[in-house]
């Protein structure tokens, strides 16, 4: 794209000629001919300006700046920069069908432009919709349905009757709509049964699962994942779990059964959550923060530490109270 194209996609003020063509993005360091780098504060500036990049996305901070090189000035340049990676992006040119090593039910409906690669598994009654991809090895489960431009990469599992919803990422060997751990035990025997898992899976628009991360399905009634929601690399979610919109889980975090998470909370690494926790709109848990049964977090941008979890103030006071105590 020209300069000029860009920052018309980005809604970028340009400063400088018009002309140059920017092909990929790039760090700063590694910048060559025809990249793209973003600079989010002055101090980094002059290095964006000596480096090879074609052109800048910059702040207002940079509007006065004396630069060769094209300055794309937005509010937000990180965000801007993130967005035109999705303009530039170099994807290869897939055609839509079904590869011959791929097996697809007769009853399964596929949409224009769907994609299905080799040993691939699509069974009975599931929904496509148009311009999506199941990459290599993906199990797609009966009565499935998957919206429109989806990506599945591969050895994604999806159990039966599991909704997915449009534009959905689902990186590789997740597995979605498992059965719940769920087990009552006998009295008088002492074993464990195990508790019905017929519920169902619910995956909204614009969601990304990341790699070996697995999602329960519902006991009883539906697990649901919110519009927007960003799953990390080896997350669980466990059976009736809710997560709202626009909500941050990252690696190594489990979420136990009955659990809920409202809308645009963030939760960091190897946090663990249990059963019947309610965290509230727009809080934030600190990494390996415990929150245990039934406890209910509130506080939108507070950060919540420690086990159990309390907001980071308290917790840093008790912290300087133990290290009195043990000066004693």
């Amino acid at each position: 794209m020209t300069a000029t194209e860009l920052a018309s996609a980005l809604g970028a003020e340009l400063i400088g000629s018009p002309d140059i063509t920017v092909t990929w993005i790039a760090s700063i360091e590694s910048a060559g001919a025809g990249d793209l780098v973003f600079v989010d504060s002055e101090k980094y500036l002059p290095q964006a300006m000596a480096s090879q990049a074609a052109a800048i996305v910059a702040g207002e901070f940079a509007r006065s700046a004396q630069s060769a090189k094209p300055l794309l000035i937005v509010r937000h340049p990180k965000l801007a920069f993130s967005r035109a990676a999705r303009h530039l992006r170099r994807t290869p040119k897939e055609q839509g069908g079904v590869h011959p090593f791929a097996a697809i039910d007769p009853t399964a409906k596929l949409a224009p432009g769907v994609s299905v690669r080799e040993f691939a598994s699509v069974s009975s009654d599931v929904i496509i919709g148009a311009g999506t991809r199941i990459g290599v090895g993906c199990f797609i489960g009966a009565g499935v349905t998957i919206g429109e431009h989806c990506e599945l990469k591969a050895n994604v599992t999806v159990y039966p009757g599991t909704h997915i919803g449009n534009r959905v990422i689902v990186h590789a060997g997740a597995v979605l709509g498992s059965d719940g751990f769920g087990y009552v035990r006998d009295p008088d025997t002492g074993r464990y049964e195990a508790f019905p898992q017929v519920g169902r899976l619910e995956i909204e628009d614009d969601v990304e699962i990341g790699a070996n991360t697995t999602i329960d399905r519902g006991a009883l009634d539906a697990t649901v994942i919110g519009r927007g929601a960003k799953l990390d690399n080896l997350v669980h979610i466990g059976h009736n779990v809710r997560i709202g919109t626009d909500v941050v889980i990252a690696a190594q975090t489990g979420v136990s059964g009955s659990s809920v998470i409202e809308d645009g909370a963030v939760v960091a690494g190897q946090v663990g959550i249990a059963d019947h926790v309610r965290i509230g709109a727009g809080a934030i848990l600190g990494a390996q923060c415990g929150v245990p049964t039934g406890k209910i977090i509130r506080g939108s941008g507070i950060l919540f530490w420690g086990t159990p979890a309390r907001p980071i103030r308290q917790y840093l006071k008790e912290l300087a109270a133990l290290a009195r105590l043990a000066r004693k």
